[in-house]
This record gives structure tokens, sequence and C-alpha cells, in this order.
């Protein structure tokens, strides 16, 4: 035998060892996975989860046995969890939602030329006006381009458009009674000042604060 081929089945012999040793169990390989993609899951939903309990829940319903709680508890129980979920889910969005905002008026207050109105409401003025101001219970007669802090356009129009003030959100109100007409403004509105806790339907999220570009031709009442 050339001594080639022998070292070469030399060397093949101990990882042919190897495998008869540890043959592939894939029925034990799938039930290990699906209970540490469970454990995951469960370690950041229920981090004071009992585990042994846990493991009797799931054996005594894997296995057709009584279970050691009443249906109607067990469905109560799980109802209260869910609604607990549920509401730190809806906490945890509100409270980034928030800090997002928080972050973007604050980068705003930093820019050049940027004053403060008294309710928050951030005004950059682009062209002077010199006529008349509405009243809170007027008309404007306004051009206008809403956007999203990313920049994306919600809603424009560039056709002189009227509004009664008592219509509109109250960031509009507030900041066009103080706009003389011909002016042409930008306005950082904070969500409070928009649309709030609720947001717009798809368009505008809760607690998103609106960017607008108003220029004022005209006003009535």
């Amino acid at each position: 035998m050339s001594r080639y081929l022998f070292l070469s089945l030399s060397l093949c012999l101990p990882l042919a060892q190897a495998a008869a040793e540890a043959p592939s169990n894939d029925a034990h390989d799938l039930a290990y996975s699906l209970g540490a993609s469970l454990g995951e899951r469960l370690r950041d939903e229920v981090p004071e989860l009992q585990i042994q309990a846990l493991v009797e829940g799931l054996k005594a319903a894997y296995q057709g046995q009584p279970l050691a709680l009443k249906n109607e508890r067990m469905e109560q129980i799980l109802a209260q969890h869910d609604a607990q979920v549920s509401e730190l889910a809806a906490k945890s969005q509100t409270e980034a939602a928030l800090e997002n905002e928080r972050r973007f008026l604050d980068a705003e207050k930093a820019k050049p030329g940027v004053r403060q109105l008294a309710d928050g409401i951030l005004l950059t003025e682009l062209a002077p006006g010199s006529g008349n101001k509405a009243s809170a219970n007027g008309s404007v007669q306004v051009r206008y381009t809403g956007s999203l802090p990313d920049g994306t356009v919600f809603d424009q129009n560039q056709q002189p458009q009227w509004f009664r003030l008592d219509s509109v959100i109250t960031g509009w109100r507030s900041a066009l009674t103080q706009m003389p007409t011909g002016a042409r403004w930008r306005l950082v509105i904070p969500s409070n000042q928009a649309y709030g806790t609720e947001g717009a339907g798809d368009l505008i999220a809760p607690y998103t604060p609106l960017v607008f570009e108003i220029e004022l031709l005209g006003v009535a009442g």
C-alpha cells in the first residue's frame, strides 16, 4: 500500500470515529432550538418568570395531562399579562417619540435666526411683512408647505387658499395671529400645538412636531 494512501486513511479515521460517537439527533436539536427561541422571547417579556412552573405547564399540556389551573383562571391571567405587555409597549413607544421630539426641537432652537414664541413654537422669518394681522376668529389667505421632521412633505398648497383660524391646528392659530400680512415664516410647531397624542391618520404619528413654511397673503374678519 502506498504510504501516502495509508497516511490519508490515518487522518480520516479520527474524524470518522468522532462522527460515529456523536450522531446527529434532529429531534433533539429541534426541541432544543424551540426551547431556546421561546426562552429568549420570555426572558425579555417576563424577566421574573418561574421556569419550573413553565416546564410543568408545558409538559402537562403537551402530554394531555390534567392541568393544575382551571381554564377560566388561565384565561384571566393571560389576558392580564397581555394587557400589561401592551401597556408597556405603548409606554416605551411614547417615551421614544417624546425623546425624538425633544432632540428635534433642541436642534431647531440652535439654528441661527430662530426665536421661540410663548407657546413653544419656533419661528424663523424668511420675509418680512407690514400688513394687518388676523384676529383669533378671523380668516387668513395663505400659501404653505407642511413637512415632517425628516423632511417628508405631507401637505402643501401653492395656490392662495383661505382658512378660518378656528378650524386649524392650535399652532397655526397662535402663530398666524402674530404674523403681519405679506410675511413668510418658517414655523416649527411642537406636537402639543399640532396633532398631539392622536396624530393624524397614517400621515402624522402621535407626538410628531411639524414644520411649516407659510406666506400670509391676506386677512379677513
